[in-house]
């Protein structure tokens, strides 16, 4: 199991926490620093079953500056998503946890992180 996370994010130490209270292996990936690359971030979105723009933080300052709000959310511009997440981490929604049965959870509530340990 891997926890992408932000130390200054509070969702992020709560599901760490959660993780700790509960005993679980897990690796943990700044990803601000361990920035995911393209194929890294299609391969969490496979495990999620979500779109690029459905785990993309849009209240950002990043976001704001592309123009995210406006950009088209459809299979044409799924790779446009993918190159902005990469190029801007600070975008990605967080802590994503993957799970050891090959899916993934975005674990922002307690609810998520224990569907994650259940997998």
């Amino acid at each position: 199991m891997e926890i992408w996370i932000n130390p200054a994010c509070s969702k992020c130490r709560s599901a760490l926490t959660l993780l700790d209270a509960e005993g679980a292996d897990y690796t943990v990936r700044r990803y601000l620093e361990d920035v995911p690359s393209e194929d890294e971030i299609r391969g969490v979105l496979e495990r999620l079953g979500l779109e690029p723009w459905d785990i993309t933080r849009t209240g950002e300052a990043d976001a704001k500056e592309l123009g995210l709000k406006e950009w088209p959310r459809d299979a044409g511009s799924r790779d446009r998503w993918i190159t902005a997440l990469a190029g801007h981490p600070k975008l990605i929604q967080r802590p994503i946890i993957t799970a050891d049965d090959g899916t993934a959870v975005v674990g922002r509530t307690d609810e998520a992180v224990r569907d994650a340990l259940s997998r």
